[in-house]
């Protein structure tokens, strides 16, 4: 594919409206982009209006499979909210396009469409197979990876790269992310007699200052630092004059593998029944979503491919990295057969969900090259 007809591609992706629940349209211009090469894509239902998406390229003879993902799904994003051109009109403007999902992530997925229609064209894979997954989702708790892992299709990967924004760098571990809710009930009085009620906010109030030195014992991991917390949500009462009833909270948690989801569970809720044995405090813990933190061997062969490719393409040294958000990956290290999972993808990661979110595409256009190189060298 010539520059811009790779561009274009990921113009195309950027002006479809793909916010959570809206992802078909994208993986039908996915579709209709790869049968224009002679490619077949798999829908694979979820909802009305979302699909997860599956193409396999496959050589003549036997050998590993690595797979390329991404996912369909963006935050939402309005003009009104200062953006220098409509979020959806991926304007072009020093060599950046701009908009929403330009980083996060079409740009990935339109450079992993890219590889799979560059490798089908020169008659690869000669061996082995290249696979690729889209799911909806991933930024409101990632069922699409959660459908497709427990479907089994990850079960025979032996590689695995998510097209996330990383800056060319190589991520090969991730944080997993925990979000939860504790809710408060209490008893509504009169402002002027508060010792008739039960003051609901009080109650959040004494989770909050417990939840601030809740993780101070727990390990640091070498490689991904400590558990971050924070509580980052909270609403409460109905008006001025009366004692709250009920109040709300939410918080996210990144675990580490020294200190997992399961562990910082236990210990949140631990939290919670030690408060509610004062008579006053009445707390009831919710999780959300729990995605699992993700460490792949810096060793792998997947990881030398990747720092080799990077080298090449770019002509400047790979760098190896960690970040503290979450991917799909920490679904699809729920499968049972285990494999090396990288993050690279283009963009910046801190441009993902921000005003004028923007790719840089000399960027988009060469980690399409990294990507060919990787799965070539891999399924040689």
């Amino acid at each position: 594919m010539e520059a811009a007809e790779q561009i274009n591609l990921l113009a195309e992706l950027v002006k479809i409206d793909s916010r959570n629940g809206h992802e078909e349209a994208v993986a039908d211009k996915i579709i209709e982009v790869l049968a224009a090469h002679g490619l077949n894509a798999k829908k694979i239902p979820y909802q009305d209006g979302r699909v997860n998406l599956f193409v396999s390229l496959k050589g003549p003879q036997p050998g590993k499979t690595i797979m390329l993902t991404g996912h369909l799904d963006t935050v939402a994003a309005n003009a009104s909210d200062g953006w220098q051109a409509d979020p959806l009109s991926a304007q072009i403007t020093d060599g950046k396009m701009f908009g929403r999902g330009t980083a996060d992530m079409k740009s990935g997925l339109a450079a992993m469409v890219t590889t799979l229609i560059e490798l089908h064209d020169a008659g690869l894979p000669k061996r082995g197979q290249l696979q690729f997954l889209a799911t909806v989702g991933e930024e409101y708790g990632a069922p699409g990876s959660r459908m497709l892992t427990e479907a089994g299709y990850v079960d025979h990967v032996d590689a695995m790269i998510v097209g996330e924004p990383t800056s060319d760098q190589i991520i090969f571990a991730h944080n997993g992310s925990i979000d939860y809710a504790v809710d408060a009930d209490g008893k509504s009085v009169h402002s002027s007699m508060p010792e008739k009620g039960i003051n609901a906010i009080s109650a959040l109030n004494a989770f909050i200052n417990a939840e601030a030195h809740a993780f101070d014992d727990v390990p640091v991991s070498d490689v991904l630092g400590p558990v971050v917390h924070s509580v980052t949500v909270i609403s409460g009462g109905d008006q001025v004059n009366s004692i709250p009833g009920h109040a709300h909270l939410e918080g996210n948690i990144r675990p580490i593998p020294d200190f997992d989801n399961h562990k910082v569970i236990t210990r949140l809720q631990s939290v919670v029944d030690q408060l509610n044995q004062d008579p006053l405090i009445n707390l009831h813990l919710t999780i959300d979503f729990s995605f699992f933190p993700v460490i792949s061997d810096q060793q792998s062969s997947l990881v030398e491919l990747a720092k080799t490719a990077v080298t090449a393409i770019t002509g400047q040294p790979a760098k190896l990295n960690v970040i503290h958000g979450a991917t799909d990956a920490s679904e699809y290290t729920k499968a049972d057969h285990h494999f090396p999972i990288i993050v690279l993808g283009p963009g910046r990661w801190e441009a993902a969900h921000q005003v004028n979110e923007s790719v840089d595409l000399s960027d988009y256009l060469h980690l399409g090259l990294i990507y060919q190189k990787i799965v070539t060298d891999f399924l040689v």
